[in-house]
């Protein structure tokens, strides 16, 4: 599974689910438990610019800066880096744990994949549930047609 999936299924799915904040956890707590893992930078606040394409004329700016939450650990000589937008410091120790362990090819990893597809099901289901709940409440305005 590639890094932005499952940065997007980790962090998207703690936004909704508890049980998405919960999976983070149990995959880290799972490397933390049998590997050295060295923080190099503690879970801290900066700031990401935002890149946009404009459509007219398909150039490049900035729109902005984020405020992010970042984190880097090493394991085994690889690093993994946890990055969200938002202010939980536990989620990015989580996810940078959880990239480190994809980047140094630990077994453990091998079993994450289902989780993760699981996980990501369990989010669209909820996704879908709340977005048919907004489209009932969807007012439709149709212009009269002039005889």
């Amino acid at each position: 599974m590639k890094r932005k999936r499952r940065t997007e299924i980790l962090v998207n799915g703690s936004m909704e689910l508890e049980g998405s904040r919960n999976l983070a956890a149990q995959l880290a707590e799972e490397i933390l438990q049998r590997y050295d893992v060295k923080t190099i930078e503690e879970p801290n606040q900066g700031l990401v610019m935002v890149k946009v394409r404009e459509t007219a004329q398909k150039s490049l700016f900035y729109l902005g800066e984020v405020l992010v939450t970042e984190c880097k650990v090493q394991i085994n000589g690889s690093i993994g880096l946890g990055v969200l937008h938002s202010h939980d410091r536990k989620l990015a120790y989580h996810l940078a744990v959880i990239d480190a362990a994809y980047e140094a090819g630990l077994k453990e990893t091998a079993d994450w994949t289902d989780r993760l597809i699981q996980e990501e099901a369990a989010y669209q289901k909820q996704r879908l549930a709340v977005q048919s709940g907004v489209l009932k409440t969807k007012v439709s305005f149709e212009t009269m047609d002039e005889e």
